[in-house]
């Protein structure tokens, strides 16, 4: 035991250290829903996290629901379990595509997402960056309407302006209201619809070498069930002499929690067990670094056309006129136009200036430009003085 105490390091208890900063830090989660208003948003929000986030929520009759537009509301509840502290974050979309002309409907949403890469952004180039507070969206699930054949217009507009912005997660909402074959057939018909339109929606990650058989059809189940069908239920119900969350129904009960009745099981456990933390790295190394990128260049872009103005504004002098910059603060501009009226000032008035000091000079030539008769009487007193 002497001769293992000298080979043990000790690095091997570094996992058991990150556990407890963790632990100790807690962590944080923003989640963003999206879809028309009926698909059991709400509902399936509370139910995935056994929260109740929309108690004080007012609904809207018919004539204020035409005149609603787009807005963002943000609601945050602080969930523990078993010592392990989640500050949850939930982005909710009230008014989309309720209205009748739903035109860009979704660039309030798109603007969203980008003021939270903004304030990271300044939050991480500050001075102060030790409590940096992350609002940014780690996920979205779209609500697709079980009515129809696939993806409306809406759908696809909505997920193509906002594929490269945030991990999406499309959702079959009430599920209950189709048949099994009807889910099937709806699932198919919209994953071949994403693949036509190039939307890219939120890749699962491919499973090690070294992971075992059960862990790798988990995830292949959780790859086959794309949209997810769900159910969402607040209330009770006796079920077989056990008390269940689900739908009761004249000719039977919904288990929320049955695998056989819905996906709702599996996009709990892909949200919160087993992917929320490649969630949250998808989106600080790809949807984060590519605006940051995009920042960069454009600030990049913006200091050197500055710097060639400059440049060009001292080697070419007056030939020709001085190039505006739109991107130019008022300090510089008012510089430039100093500098031009001093030089529009003493172009003109050079000659004059060399004419008064060559009378000053040469005072003689005066009396010569008089009328000839006047030379001689001031002649005579020239002569007499001398």
């Amino acid at each position: 035991s002497c001769d293992q105490d000298k080979e043990y390091v000790g690095f091997a208890t570094l996992p058991n250290q990150v556990h407890r900063k963790s632990v100790k830090k807690g962590f944080d989660f923003t989640l963003m829903v999206a879809g028309e208003s009926g698909l059991g948003k709400s509902t399936l929000v509370n139910s995935l996290f056994l929260t109740d986030l929309y108690k004080d929520r007012k609904l809207l009759n018919a004539e204020e629901r035409i005149t609603q537009t787009v807005e963002i509301t943000k609601h945050t509840v602080d969930i523990e379990e078993k010592g392990v502290k989640l500050k949850l974050t939930i982005v909710d979309t009230p008014g989309f595509g309720d209205a009748v002309n739903n035109t860009e409907c979704w660039k309030s949403v798109a603007d969203y997402i980008d003021q939270q890469f903004e304030q990271y952004f300044r939050d991480e180039s500050g001075l102060n960056r030790k409590n940096i507070q992350d609002n940014r969206v780690h996920c979205c699930l779209y609500f697709i309407s079980p009515f129809g054949h696939g993806l409306r217009p809406l759908d696809v507009e909505f997920m193509k302006a906002l594929h490269e912005k945030v991990n999406i997660v499309p959702v079959l909402a009430k599920a209950d209201t189709l048949t099994p074959t009807e889910v099937k057939r709806k699932k198919i018909k919209i994953r071949e619809e994403i693949e036509q339109y190039g939307i890219k929606i939120y890749q699962f990650p491919d499973c090690d070498s070294d992971e075992d058989e059960d862990f790798k059809q988990q995830d292949q189940e959780l790859k086959d069930c794309i949209p997810f069908a769900v159910i969402g239920s607040n209330t009770v119900v006796e079920a077989k002499g056990k008390r269940v969350r689900g739908r009761l129904y004249p000719w039977g009960i919904v288990e929320v929690e049955n695998p056989a009745h819905c996906d709702f099981v599996k996009l709990r456990n892909m949200l919160v067990r087993t992917h929320m933390q490649d969630l949250k790295d998808v989106t600080r190394e790809t949807h984060y670094e590519n605006y940051r990128a995009h920042c960069i260049q454009s600030m990049t872009r913006m200091v050197v056309k500055e710097r060639n103005r400059n440049k060009l504004t001292r080697e070419s002098g007056t030939d020709f006129p001085i190039p505006m910059v739109p991107g130019a603060t008022d300090t510089e501009t008012e510089k430039l136009i100093r500098e031009k009226d001093e030089e529009v000032r003493h172009s003109p008035c050079q000659k004059p200036h060399e004419q008064t000091q060559h009378h000053e000079q040469h005072p003689e030539p005066e009396p010569r430009v008089d009328p000839p008769s006047e030379p001689p009487p001031s002649a005579e007193p020239h002569s007499k003085g001398s």
